[in-house]
């Protein structure tokens, strides 16, 4: 079972009632006139094609409660070419141009967003406007349960309005829309979605398919799966930074002068590593299954799915791992609980290939994952309908040292959301909604640095809408109540917090918006902020909580202005954050069985950034079009002492040259960022890079765009790239020269 020893039936009370309201549908919309069948057929009405902007020329968002035209703040929507041009197996390299998006880049197989230099408790990946439900956020290690190849497109929620998610999106959210549950009814026989492809850098290997089946008028079916694979990243030059390496020779050289050779000439051999990172590659394969019931303007849908991956974690040269002694073994339940273990010899294989397969880690994760969503057409009265939205979670994430199983962390939660939408009354509309959260936390093993907990979190939320015309007033506000608990820790505590925020839009004739918002959001410590105290294999590092943290405030202010600018659009938002009590780990300098100690500190802090995104069609003639694409953003972090946060990224610019004649549509673009010297204590700076990416792509079925083949040459002159924003930055660089190839079609 799902959720054995899992959920009292207290923590379910809410879930169920909201899965009830949400099985309602099918009774009450039988009086309810079938609404119209949505998206036209024809060559591009696809799933891979753009279908972001509505007739009046703005962005559509989709995540639950922010369906309006407009948000508090910005939204960026990546889907159809820049989908493609941009898939990785990672969410967090797919949205790495985006402007005010980075990346944790910790390993090929793990990297996850950063929004305006916020990462981790403070981003929210969401799955169709739910919560993944993973162990992400918890770690830089812990890859995100969401399979890239499979989305439809993805958003990105910034600004106070995407708290309405929860305390977590206080630096913003990432929605993943894949259609594991059907949106709309089909108007065809079926609709059959699919790609492949491959590079050279990292020998990727990758495909996936989609199916979608109308049984009837009202009853459609999706079937979906992929599978990716990669070897050890080629990187251009050595695997150490220089000043990582230029440490490694001088205890080369220190440990020859006191005679040990052997010693002196392993650290000379790590010290020169290059051209390809050890221990990189990943394996990761998904499927998931769904149906939806469609009647009138309700609907119903569920769907089930597993996400399955394995992936190395690259050590810093010249070191190897030091642990205590093992645990003796767990029950024979644990034994069975991750199919992995069956399979982990083969994913080792290669290990004997670097000469030292007993040192390497390396990670297995497997999230069984079931979701239910729900419409209900409440007609003409005050309310327009119910939206409910139920995730349910079975994660276990495995850290293998060598062949054995050093720590396994098991996450099995639920979150449920039900939110009812307001028919416009005049000028007013909006929505108002109710949030359930529910997370239990296990590890054992060796290294099991966070106790057994659970986190259990109820909220209540608004997001409310005044037009007047030429000016809209928006105003949001969320109160949460969260309990952290540990009976092993002998741990309890409770902390209740509120979020608001007003935001005031001017929207010119000419469809130009400007606005202010401003903010005040809280937040809850967790459980890892909270209780941790131990070794951590894959981070390499001692981590250390504080369990007297307080709740987390920040006041803020952010300026913006989007929308047309002639023929081109223009994306400019200006941000302030005042920060009491800031989270923040930090490295304290000392050392604790061999590892680097790293603790949860807590201080006023202070953010300011920009981040903008200009594009412009320098000519435009029938068929053709030459497109002007420029971007960057900033972001500056410090305590109020002035002394820099750790890990924020460095000003960013991009410029493309977009030439689009039909069939062909051809991209240069060049990516620079720039050297980060603003660094926290104990932390390296990492210097400035270039990289000049290429790319093509080709309609070949003459009036018709459903099949798209993509051909890439990324950093093409072979620069030598690391993120700051990264842990394992100083060894572990981002790609050399890439060749790729994809292929997607859609009908």
């Amino acid at each position: 079972m799902l959720y054995r020893h899992l959920i009292s039936a207290r923590s379910l009370s809410l879930p169920v009632a909201l899965a009830l309201a949400a099985m309602a549908v099918p009774g009450q919309a039988q009086d309810r006139s079938s609404a119209p069948d949505p998206a036209p057929a024809g060559p591009d009405a696809d799933d891979f094609h753009d279908r972001r902007v509505a007739p009046t020329g703005e962005i559509v968002v989709t995540a639950t409660g922010l369906e309006q035209l407009d948000v508090l703040a910005g939204t960026t929507v990546v889907e159809g070419a820049e989908l493609q041009r941009n898939l990785d197996g990672q969410l967090g390299e797919v949205l790495a141009k985006v402007p005010g998006v980075s990346a944790t880049s910790f390993s090929p197989g793990a990297s996850r967003p950063i929004l305006r230099g916020f990462s981790g408790e403070r981003v929210k990946v969401l799955i169709d406007g739910i919560g993944a439900i993973d162990a992400s956020n918890t770690s830089a290690d812990h890859a995100t349960s969401i399979d890239p190849l499979t989305a439809e497109r993805i958003e990105v929620l910034r600004g106070p309005a995407v708290l309405l998610y929860g305390s977590q999106a206080i630096g913003g959210a990432v929605n993943v829309i894949d259609k594991r549950i059907p949106l709309r009814r089909l108007n065809e026989p079926f609709h059959f979605d699919a790609l492949a492809g491959a590079d050279t850098a990292s020998d990727l290997r990758e495909g996936g398919a989609s199916l979608d089946l109308p049984l009837g008028e009202r009853f459609v079916v999706h079937v979906d799966g992929a599978y990716r694979k990669t070897g050890d990243l080629e990187i251009p030059g050595y695997v150490a930074a220089p000043e990582l390496r230029a440490d490694l020779l001088a205890d080369a050289a220190e440990e020859e002068e006191e005679g040990h050779l052997d010693e002196a000439e392993e650290l000379r051999e790590a010290a020169d590593q290059r051209d390809r990172l050890p221990n990189s590659g990943t394996e990761t394969w998904s499927a998931n299954a769904g149906f939806a019931f469609f009647e009138g303007d309700s609907n119903l849908g569920a769907s089930f799915g597993i996400y399955d991956t394995t992936y190395g974690v690259p050590l810093s040269p010249g070191t190897s791992h030091h642990h205590g002694e093992e645990e003796e073994d767990h029950d024979d339940d644990h034994d069975d609980d991750h199919d992995h273990d069956e399979d982990h010899d083969e994913d080792h294989d290669h290990e004997e290939e670097h000469g030292h397969g007993d040192e390497l880690v390396t990670i297995a994760l497997r999230q069984y994952r079931a979701d239910l969503r729900g419409r209900l057409a409440l007609g003409d009265g005050f309310f327009s309908a119910l939206n409910t939205r139920v995730g349910f979670s079975d994660y276990t994430h495995t850290e293998f040292e060598g062949d054995e199983v050093g720590t396994v962390f098991e996450v099995k939660g639920i979150e449920a959301r039900a939110e009812l939408e307001q028919n416009r009354s005049g000028n007013w509309g909006g929505s108002t909604g109710v949030q359930y959260y529910f997370r239990d936390f296990d590890a054992y093993g060796a290294e099991a640095y966070v106790p057994k907990n659970h986190t259990d979190q109820i909220a209540v939320f608004t997001l409310q809408e005044i037009d007047f015309q030429p000016f809209q007033l928006e105003l949001a506000a969320r109160y949460e109540a969260t309990d952290v608990e540990s009976q092993v820790a002998g741990f309890d505590r409770s902390f209740e917090t509120f979020s608001g925020a007003l935001g005031l839009v001017y929207e010119t004739a000419g469809g130009l918006r400007f606005g202010i918002t401003g903010s005040r959001a809280e937040r809850a410590p967790s459980a890892e902020e909270l209780l941790s105290d131990g070794p951590h294999i894959a981070t390499q590092a001692y981590e250390i909580g504080d369990p007297d943290l307080d709740v987390e405030g920040a006041w803020g202010v952010e300026a913006f202005v989007r929308g047309a600018l002639g023929d081109g659009t223009i994306s400019l938002a200006i941000f302030r954050n005042w920060f009491d009590d800031y989270i923040y780990l930090a490295e304290t300098g000392e050392e604790e069985d061999e590892l680097p100690v790293f603790q949860y500190l807590q201080g006023d802090a202070r953010y300011f950034g920009v981040e903008g995104q200009l594009t412009y069609p320098l000519y435009k003639t029938e068929g053709f079009t030459l497109l002007a694409d420029l971007r960057g953003d900033y972001v500056r972090a410090e305590l109020d002492d002035g002394t820099p946060l750790p890990r924020i990224p460095p000003l960013r610019l991009l410029g493309a040259l977009e030439a689009q004649t039909g069939p062909v549509d051809a991209r240069v673009e060049v990516q620079w960022s720039d050297r980060q010297d603003s660094v926290a204590p104990f932390e390296s700076a990492t210097d400035s890079f270039t990289f000049v990416n290429a790319s093509l792509a080709w309609k070949p079925l003459r009036g018709n765009d459903n099949v798209t083949v993509t051909l890439q040459a990324n950093n093409l002159f072979d620069a030598e790239g690391r993120r700051h924003a990264s842990f394992t930055k100083d060894f572990v660089p981002l790609a050399g020269r890439n060749f790729k190839i994809g292929v997607r079609t859609s009908f």
